[in-house]
């Protein structure tokens, strides 16, 4: 889902803007442990709708994400959930090659979904070929948690949405542990060490 992650240096505060997006997710509802994590109900992604009804249909392959920003939700879902296999898929070309499918597996189990928040968007209709999502998602793995903010690229290739690429937006970020070394596998889940991935 998340090209690069931010991990910038240990800090032990955040900003009152991660502090307002937290607070949104919490009283959306929208903190999703794996533990507690249930199919039947409502759709990780903080759309409000039930997970068969909303990501869950995308995931299966029931229907077709219409928009970029749809394809985010659902790309996100699919980390809760475990499907690896779509997160691969919903890539570009130029981004399958550079997944490491059981690293980014492995960050997904062991990762604690704490919500998603679309903040916005440009273009990514049914009708365009390209658009952008910028979102904020929380998540903790191995006494680290972090508020990531991208700004994420999709295009249109043969009438389905994929994720092309991100950027990232700078913020600052809660560390519960130890600072990553460079030579460490990036937390992101690219499967890359942190040197060539988000510790550029």
């Amino acid at each position: 889902m998340f090209a690069q992650w931010f991990q910038g240096e240990d800090r032990s505060y955040v900003s009152k803007h991660q502090i307002e997006l937290l607070k949104h997710t919490v009283s959306m509802g929208i903190l999703c442990s794996m533990s507690e994590f249930d199919k039947s109900g409502f759709c990780p992604c903080g759309s409000g709708k039930k997970y068969d009804d909303c990501c869950g249909a995308i995931i299966s392959g029931l229907k077709k994400a219409e928009t970029a920003e749809e394809l985010m939700r659902s790309r996100y879902s699919a980390y809760v959930v475990h499907e690896i296999d779509y997160i691969v898929k919903t890539c570009t070309s130029d981004e399958q090659n550079a997944i490491d499918v059981e690293e980014t597996r492995k960050w997904s189990e062991e990762s604690d979904w704490q919500g998603l928040k679309i903040i916005r968007t440009e273009k990514g209709g049914a009708n365009d070929k390209e658009g952008v999502v910028e979102f904020s998602a929380t998540y903790s793995r191995k006494g680290l948690r972090d508020i990531h903010l991208e700004r994420a690229l999709f295009k249109k290739v043969n009438g389905e949405w994929l994720y092309d690429r991100g950027e990232l937006v700078p913020t600052t970020v809660v560390r519960q542990g130890a600072k990553i070394g460079r030579n460490d596998p990036c937390p992101c889940g690219s499967g890359k060490k942190y040197k060539h991935c988000c510790g550029r």
